[in-house]
């Protein structure tokens, strides 16, 4: 199954006495690189979360947003810590020393500040097993989203390549005459211009300029690198970087047949090549 890098996933997570609020994000990047935006409770998980992302995905920019948002309970009465309080109050004097022109905090500022409110805590045994269940929900909805677009990345590119193949199909049968075509007129224009010209080195030539202008083992390799991607596309390996240097060869390919071509119709059909890989090549860039 083809893969793109980019692909979204949200999920939320009700637990006794708070909730859980998972997004997960990716992007095209050469490598896999993760960022992470973790509630200050989740940051001691923060390398299970990364193991479990790396056994999911291979490459692609990807952001991890993870909150608990704390519920109250009815029953239960707020508490403040009342040492760290303090310790705001001593800090907040020692500051006014050197700045007395400063405003002092304000009961919001206090109320707002880490750790301030106390909680209950939570069971971190069974908050890490909450928290991986839902991570790797999380990746299974980023992975079919990914998937989906991967598929039509896919589809894109398949399309390109039977056009190559088309191309390929029409240029072919004609070089055998475009040759021959062009033989004649070099070697007509060559007798008007010599009239005592030796034929045999004429002919002599005229041989080596069609080995020099022969695109008949371009055409081929085409083909067999149409056939590769082909076959890429549909493994379940990631793919990217293999149909990524499979486009610098085609690229490779269609240049030379338009560098030694010797006909108007071989031109055209190198500029066409040239337009349909560098479409397909932009596609390529998503694919995992």
């Amino acid at each position: 199954m083809t893969f793109s890098m980019t692909g979204f996933a949200a999920l939320e997570q009700p637990l006794d006495n708070a909730t859980l609020l998972l997004e997960l994000r990716s992007v095209n990047s050469r490598y896999l690189d993760l960022h992470f935006k973790l509630d200050e409770n989740l940051r001691s998980l923060e390398p299970s979360i990364r193991e479990l992302v790396s056994a999911q995905l291979n490459r692609g920019k990807v952001e991890c947003k993870l909150n608990l948002i704390q519920r109250t309970q009815a029953n239960q009465a707020t508490q403040l810590d009342d040492a760290l309080m303090q310790q705001l109050s001593a800090m907040q004097a020692k500051a006014k020393a050197y700045f007395p022109q400063s405003s002092e905090l304000s009961v919001a500022d206090i109320l707002r500040w880490p750790g301030v409110i106390l909680s209950d805590g939570f069971n971190q045994a069974s908050l890490q097993d909450d928290v991986k269940k839902l991570v790797q929900q999380g990746l299974q909805d980023l992975n079919a989203s990914r998937a989906r677009e991967g598929e039509k990345l896919k589809t894109l590119v398949l399309e390109r390549l039977s056009q190559i193949e088309l191309l390929v199909t029409k240029v072919k049968p004609l070089l055998p005459a475009l040759a021959k075509e062009y033989q004649t007129k070099l070697e007509n224009k060559l007798q008007e211009t010599l009239k005592n010209i030796d034929s045999e080195r004429v002919a002599q030539e005229l041989v080596l300029f069609a080995q020099r202008i022969d695109v008949d083992e371009e055409l081929t390799r085409l083909s067999t690198h149409a056939s590769e991607i082909k076959r890429i596309l549909s493994s379940n390996a990631p793919a990217g970087k293999c149909l990524d240097f499979l486009m610098q060869e085609l690229n490779r390919e269609a240049n030379t047949l338009g560098s030694k071509s010797a006909s108007v119709q071989t031109t055209q059909v190198s500029m066409e090549l040239k337009v349909l890989i560098e479409q397909m090549r932009e596609q390529i860039q998503n694919i995992e």
